[in-house]
Order: structure tokens, then sequence, then C-alpha cells
């Protein structure tokens, strides 16, 4: 959220609406990537995966996707997957028509195919490629995304690469650097993202990064923003890694944001990774970048967090006594 999006998101929030929106519109996707959150087990509900769920294409999609929007009212929306450019037909009808009704509207890929050079031209979309390490590490992790294929179908466009830091990565102290100086040599990209891998409850992988792994992490990424213009991370997004939320109720990402799943019905819960995340141990940087406005004491008084949380339980009062009962909207 941009601080330009405060006041009309805040308007939303008194209105009984949450301003976000992610939405996933494929449970297809040609990569299995290593600890994706999309596919874990639990991801839609207790013994509920992605895959087992119905999906759309074509104009159902379409119309579909422009209905629930028109319902939900949404300021922002973030277009995801399974891998959003395996419907990129239906994309080329429903992003024009996104970006009437919302101010921005975000789309996550892996890039693994072409991206239509007609979506240049559409002013409010942001195109954001997920690069997971070095190319080695990356191309075993996400082919057939790999980074020969990436640069090829980013060519031409504007992208913000986001990178998710896991365990599996952590090699050399100097690898973040030279990520990042590859990235920032390429005139395609506007800005990097940096992210840490979010573990599920009772998690026992070769993602998870420890307590110390964290803290490591984020030192080498602050030496890296210094000579990296490019990469996006202040001091308080930082500080919201640091110290994440202890919980949904606590996240002001996870308030304000509604998650749908493919079947363009079922929410996902308690946030976008589903199942049952450690939010102690939280690397979303969506919930890093909100926590840090949710700090923000207006006119040095009030924490922003507060009065969202105000505005909301007003916005859901409200809701019901003009008689609504839209299951999306509290």
């Amino acid at each position: 959220m941009k601080t330009r999006d405060i006041l009309p998101a805040w308007g939303r929030i008194l209105s009984g609406y949450r301003p976000f929106l992610a939405l996933e519109i494929t449970k297809e996707c040609p990569l299995r990537c290593p600890g994706c959150y999309s596919y874990q087990p639990d991801h839609v509900g207790e013994g509920i995966a992605l895959g087992q769920l119905a999906d759309f294409r074509g104009r159902d999609l379409v119309e579909r996707c422009l209905a629930l929007v028109r319902q939900l009212r949404p300021i922002h929306v973030s277009i995801v997957g399974g891998e959003p450019l395996v419907r990129w037909r239906e994309l080329d009808e429903l992003l024009p028509e996104l970006g009437r009704l919302c101010r921005e509207v975000q789309l996550v890929t892996s890039a693994v195919r072409s991206i239509p050079a007609s979506w240049r031209r559409l002013g409010n979309l942001e195109l954001v490629v997920s690069v997971d390490g070095l190319q080695p590490e990356h191309d075993q992790r996400r082919a057939p995304a790999t980074y020969s294929r990436i640069l090829e179908n980013i060519s031409g466009h504007t992208v913000t690469v986001h990178c998710t830091v896991t365990k599996r990565m952590l090699g050399q102290r100097e690898d973040l650097k030279e990520f990042t100086r590859f990235w920032l040599s390429r005139d395609e990209v506007r800005k990097i993202w940096f992210s840490l891998y979010t573990p599920q409850e009772s998690e026992k992988t070769g993602e998870r990064l420890s307590p110390q792994d964290r803290l490591d992490v984020l030192q080498n990424l602050r030496w890296v923003r210094e000579e990296s213009p490019k990469v996006y991370l202040p001091d308080s997004v930082l500080d919201g890694f640091l110290h994440p939320p202890q919980s949904p109720e606590e996240c002001v990402f996870a308030q304000v944001t509604n998650c749908i799943t493919a079947d363009l019905a079922s929410r996902i819960t308690p946030c976008q990774f589903g199942g049952r995340p450690v939010c102690a141990e939280c690397g979303c940087m969506a919930a890093a970048g909100f926590t840090a406005i949710g700090n923000y004491r207006l006119g040095g008084l009030v924490h922003l967090k507060r009065v969202f949380g105000l505005s909301s339980r007003l916005g859901q009062l409200w809701v019901k006594l003009r008689g609504g009962s839209d299951q999306y909207c509290n």
C-alpha cells in the first residue's frame, strides 16, 4: 500500500469492505517449486488443496472475476495463482477492465511464458516476477521458468523482481549482493523486493529459516540496499520483518485483505498463505510493509493500525445495519 492509498483504503474499511484483494485465478502451474504455499495440502482449508478445486477459463473466468471485484470493491487487486500466465488470453481481456475498476493491479508471475506486449500500455499494472536466488539455484528450483526464459519473456516490459529467501538459498554472504547486482543491471527491472520464507506449523523442511538465519539474512539485506537503489527495503519494513505480527488478528495485511482462491468463492484464511502459517516467523513483504504503515502514528499520537481496527468494527456494524450479509466483507 502506498501512502496515497491510505485515505481511500480507510474509506473502504469504514464502509465495511476490505480494500485489498488477492485473487488466485487458476489452480494450474507448470512449476513445482519447493515450499510453494499455494500447493500445501491445507492451503484452502483443512485437507483441501488448491488442486482439488474447480476453476474457470474463457469468458466465464473474466465475467466471474469482474463480478467479484464489483462485489468486493477493492482499491488494489493482486492476481496470483497457480501461474496466472496460463490464462493469458483471459487476462488480456480482464486486466484493462480491472484497471478501470481499481487504483492498482498487480500480477505475480514466474514469467514462464511471453508477456503480451499490449500490457505495456496498462498504466496501473505492476508486473512482479518471482526469482529465487542466483541462476543455478533458481533454475533448479523453478524450471521451466529459468533465468534465460525470464529474460526473454520480460524483454520490453518494466517489472519488479521478487525474491523469497529460504534456508536452501543461504550460501556465501556475497550471494544476495551478486543476485542484486545482476538484476540491478537489467533495464527492465524497476524495483527489487525481498521476502523471507514463511513456514507452516510443524513444518520440518530445508526451506525453513532458523531465528539466527533470519537475523543474518536481514543484516545482509541492510548491506545490499546501501549499494542498490532499486532495492525497496526501508527501515520500517526491516523492522516489520524483525517484529512480525504474532497472530492474524494483529496483522494489518490479514485484516484488510480478502484472499480468494481459484473457485472464485472460497476464502483463504488466515491470510494468503492459507493453512496454519507461523506468524512469529512471517517473512511476507506485504505483511511487513503493512506493519510499517500500521505503526505510523497519526498526528504523532495514535497508531494507524488502531484507527483501521476501530474503523473495521464500525464498518462491520454499518454492514449489519444496512442488512448486508456479504461473507467477504467482515
